[in-house]
């Protein structure tokens, strides 16, 4: 054997040894790659490479079991390991799942559930490198829209969560700061728990959107969906307006009368309404929609004209009008109600509240989307 070739099956030797040593320790400082190197430097032996995908799944939602079939063949079809399943339970809402998951070594995390589920799932997920995906089960199915996330294909959301490009956007908290108390300093029923803190992705609010969603009958959302929100809503049509006093930023608190105020992270709703037309994901600040009718029913048809208007990006700054939707920006905001109203985070009711504390944390969520 001439020296020329010792030389070159030396160096080839020597390259083998380099590049195995390279990527065992790239493994160890990225460990989320670990799959792929373990294939590249193994025995030869094929092995299921790419992201490990963990699915947090409400099992009580209908169509759950098929959806987790889904995952399951879809991640085969593409070479994937196995992915790991959580389900959730009334004690545990998706939150632990999620946290065990990531430890688990999870590249994504995916929360297949109604809202409240993608809720409970993403505050154990805020700060973290790990995106969390949708695969949207429920019934607003609210960040799923403003997401883009496929509503009527299940395997159009499988894949985007597999494929789909990572993003950060913020998310909203709601701090009960006063709870609704009689004077005899006890709660009153259906009080919210003081101090209570809860992670919203879409909108927050008080008032007749809050008193919709306590209303709303659970068996008849799981017949018709969103439109047993409607149907709770007409029997407030003729509730009392609210004395509310508003806080934004460092500004002076403002007192007024409203149906309902909503601070949004996102403005779209089901059915096809935009109530924040000018409210991004992540532009750091959230929206704030004051609501007021006044004249009965005439009142409620202008309202809905509004929106329908700002839906299609007109507007109608008239004065005069007797169903209107004002709008306002920032990063945080203090809301008082005389006597008490409903709250709610994404459809989620939190109780009767006299004062609710609400802000911003910007970009904190990564999630997959298209």
């Amino acid at each position: 054997m001439s020296w020329e070739l010792w030389l070159a099956i030396t160096a080839a030797v020597i390259a083998l040894v380099a590049l195995t040593l390279a990527l065992v320790l790239w493994s160890r400082a990225h460990p989320r790659a670990r799959v792929d190197a373990v294939a590249l430097v193994g025995d030869g032996v094929a092995r299921e490479t790419g992201p490990r995908i963990a699915v947090v799944v409400n099992p009580s939602k209908e169509g759950a079991a098929a959806l987790t079939a889904t995952v399951r063949r879809l991640c085969a079809k593409a070479g994937l390991p196995e992915p790991m399943l959580y389900e959730t339970t009334v004690e545990r809402t998706g939150a632990a799942q999620a946290r065990e998951a990531v430890a688990a070594g999870a590249d994504v995390v995916a929360a297949a559930g109604g809202d409240g589920t993608v809720r409970a799932v993403a505050s154990a997920m805020v700060g973290a490198d790990v995106p969390m995906a949708v695969l949207p089960v429920g019934t607003g199915n609210l960040l799923a829209r403003n997401l883009d996330v496929p509503l009527t294909s299940v395997e159009d959301a499988v894949a985007l969560m597999i494929s789909g490009r990572d993003r950060h956007i913020d998310v909203g908290w709601a701090r009960v700061t006063e709870t609704d108390v009689g004077i005899d300093g006890e709660p009153r029923p259906e009080a919210a728990t003081l101090g209570d803190t809860q992670l919203f992705l879409v909108i927050a609010g008080l008032g007749f959107d809050a008193a919709m969603v306590a209303d709303a009958d659970d068996t008849l959302k799981r017949r018709v969906g969103w439109v047993a929100y409607f149907l709770a809503g007409v029997r407030h049509l003729h509730g009392r307006r609210m004395r509310v006093q508003i806080g934004l930023d460092d500004g002076e608190p403002v007192t007024t009368r409203l149906r309902s105020i909503m601070v949004g992270n996102c403005g779209r709703l089901p059915g096809g309404v935009t109530l924040l037309p000018d409210a991004r994901l992540d532009d750091g600040v959230l929206d704030v929609a004051a609501i007021d009718t006044r004249g009965g029913l005439a009142g409620w048809a202008q309202l809905l004209g509004e929106v329908v208007m700002q839906g299609a990006g007109l507007r109608n700054d008239l004065p005069g009008k007797i169903g209107r939707i004002d709008h306002a920006r920032a990063r945080r905001t203090r809301i008082r109600v005389d006597g008490g109203e409903h709250a709610q985070v994404d459809g989620d009711p939190m109780g009767r509240v006299i004062e609710l504390e609400v802000w911003v944390d910007p970009g904190a969520l990564l999630v997959r989307a298209p």
